[in-house]
């Protein structure tokens, strides 16, 4: 038996979505209240009900809110502007003490997922301990909350209008890291990673040790930029050219070659608006002219880090 289990967290999540969705709401200068008030509480209904309710209706939920935004009626209330001498006048009240909450995310997942696992008696844990890491970075999240709070002495509303402000800002944006994540387990299935494979084999001379890596970094990096997300490119891309040339036909160690190679789908990560979260949301946030201004900024460093990996791969992956 478990006391503390992620759905829990997805309970909090989907709580606080059905918060911005009554808020967007209840707004009667929002210009498109009730399509983003829909879409918000949908999403947070798949948090809320997620295992509660047929797949196939949160297939729909999902379906619904698709056509939301696809018929752009998910938009973003008009912004409030603080004052810059107030903003000012804050930031020099609170001084560094502003960075205590964004410390204390990583400082509890750390030592919550080191200690917190261990914790049970007579066959009941504290949290599951085959998702330690997950629940201690959503606690975490709370625990970052609550001191932020007490640090501004800020109502326990604000949070929530803050939140779905930003919220609103990313937009549709914040649904594309799940969905292409789902995506890329669906090719895996599909038998995606085979057919990779064979198209590989056939084009390349894949018989020489090197090209087989090359090959892996390149399908990684490019694959990544298809589907904005290296976990959903390593299922694909691993199965259909890591494992059949560089470590079956060529002898190479499959741990070196999935570390690296996940590395490498990282520089993908960097030049492609598909990782929204990563390289379109900044913009967004930060009201940059250029949306792509994230990515010309990180090409460079992409560059470099990819020809790094595939020397590195190539220098380690046979040899040790």
């Amino acid at each position: 038996m478990k006391l503390v289990t992620m759905e829990a967290f997805y309970a909090v999540v989907g709580l606080i979505l059905f918060l911005v969705a009554g808020r967007i709401a209840a707004d009667a200068t929002h210009p498109k209240r009730w399509g983003s008030a829909a879409f918000w509480a949908l999403l947070g209904a798949t948090f809320l009900l997620g295992k509660r309710i047929p797949p196939a209706a949160i297939g729909w939920m999902v379906l619904a809110m698709v056509v939301l935004a696809a018929a752009r009626q998910v938009g973003r209330s008009a912004p409030q502007e603080v004052p810059q001498d107030a903003r000012k006048a804050e930031a020099q009240r609170l001084g560094r003490r502003l960075l205590w909450p964004a410390l204390a995310i990583p400082a509890t997942a750390v030592l919550g997922s080191r200690l917190l696992g261990f914790v049970h008696a007579r066959g009941v844990w504290l949290i599951d301990p085959a998702q330690a890491t997950l629940i201690s970075l959503s606690l975490g999240a709370l625990v970052a909350l609550a001191l932020g709070l007490r640090l501004t002495g800020a109502a326990a509303r604000v949070p929530v209008g803050e939140g779905g402000r930003i919220l609103e800002t990313v937009g549709w944006a914040l649904l594309l890291p799940q969905m292409l994540a789902a995506l890329g387990t669906i090719f895996a299935k599909a038998g995606v990673g085979p057919v990779i494979a064979g198209l590989v084999t056939a084009a390349l001379p894949t018989q020489h040790a090197w090209v087989a890596v090359a090959a892996y970094c390149a399908g990684m990096a490019i694959f990544t930029m298809i589907m904005g997300n290296a976990f959903a490119a390593f299922a694909v891309i691993t199965g259909g050219i890591g494992l059949p040339l560089i470590v079956q036909a060529h002898g190479g160690n499959p741990a070196i070659m999935a570390a690296i190679g996940m590395l490498t789908g990282y520089c993908g990560t960097l030049l492609t608006p598909m990782a929204a979260n990563f390289n379109i949301v900044p913009a967004m946030l930060l009201e940059l002219k250029d949306r792509n201004a994230v990515i010309k900024a990180q090409a460079p460093i992409a560059a470099v880090i990819f020809i790094a990996n595939l020397l590195l791969m190539w220098f380690c992956v046979y040899r040790f």
